[in-house]
């Protein structure tokens, strides 16, 4: 998994970069490929100009982890607005291999950044609409606040997920609302199986190298660069060139081969999620065309 934020932290002590939270760490030597918000400045190996720019506005930073404020693309402005985070970012704990977490009282707060990264307001939890970290690697907050109320007061909207399969070659940004941090890539491909661990993900994606994200980068959006809509969930890399362990993931084809990618790291699809909430942004497991795991 791309680490919450104490291991992060414990990680970035070690070799001597700063640990304010919520600030963007220390860009490496020359051939980083992620940008700094606050530096204001154009990362030389990001998507070509014909494609929109992507910034932080609707991002949110947890305490350990990113997320972003999401509508699926039949929301009402007038529905209570949810946040998008990882299954390993839940504050009460990875849920194990196989559970289902739904309608969980919660009244976690996230920081709402706009496009400069600067946090504007604070947004409350009313419940965990949905958590699992089986499949996929997935958290939904439901929040006390609507869409409206949100751009009303502090001109933010929320970013819409993509109901569509991602393609590869998809000029992508994960954007960290945690680190401040944009980091430009492309999908790379899609791993059948993805194993850390105990858990196994489906048709995970894939980074091109560039995409080097770092521990508190954990359920940051991964955002089309050409649509301005997510289409996936930051998770995890291999960070030691290990097989299969915490912290290093590896791909498991249909034949059962695996292979892994040092220094890669991974998203889990979003697709699939707006046809498991409907009117109301209210969570049907039911629903037809719903694939998410029940409990």
């Amino acid at each position: 998994m791309r680490k919450p934020l104490v291991a992060a932290l414990f990680a970035l002590v070690i070799t001597g970069a700063g640990v304010a939270p919520a600030v963007a760490a220390p860009a490496p030597a020359a051939a980083s490929t992620s940008t700094s918000v606050s530096a204001v400045k154009v990362d030389t190996k990001a998507a070509a100009p014909t494609l929109q720019a992507v910034s932080l506005a609707g991002t949110v930073a947890l305490s350990n982890c990113s997320g972003s404020v999401i509508r699926f693309p039949n929301s009402a402005d007038s529905d209570p607005a949810l946040v998008l985070s990882n299954g390993h970012c839940l504050e009460t704990g990875f849920p194990a291999p196989g559970e289902v977490i739904v309608d969980q009282a919660s009244s976690r707060t996230f920081g709402l950044l706009n496009s400069a990264g600067t946090r504007v307001a604070t947004l409350r939890a009313s419940k965990v609409a949905y958590s699992t970290m089986t499949d996929t690697d997935v958290t939904i907050y439901q929040l006390t606040s609507t869409y409206t109320t949100i751009k009303n007061s502090y001109g933010i909207s929320a970013l819409t997920v993509q109901d569509t399969h991602p393609t590869v070659g998809t000029a992508i940004t994960v954007a960290s609302g945690y680190w401040k941090r944009l980091y430009n890539c492309s999908i790379d491909g899609f791993a059948y199986r993805l194993k850390e661990g105990d858990w196994t993900w489906k048709d995970s994606i894939r980074y091109t190298s560039a995409c080097n994200t770092i521990g508190g980068t954990s359920g940051s959006p991964v955002i089309d660069q050409a649509t301005g809509k997510v289409v996936a969930v930051n998770n995890t890399g291999n960070e030691d060139g290990e097989t299969c362990t915490v912290n290093n993931p590896c791909e498991v084809d249909a034949s059962g081969n695996v292979t892994i990618h040092p220094g890669i790291n991974y998203a889990e699809e979003t697709y699939q999620i707006p046809a498991c909430f409907t009117t109301g942004n209210k969570l049907n497991l039911s629903a037809s065309g719903c694939t998410l795991p029940k409990p």
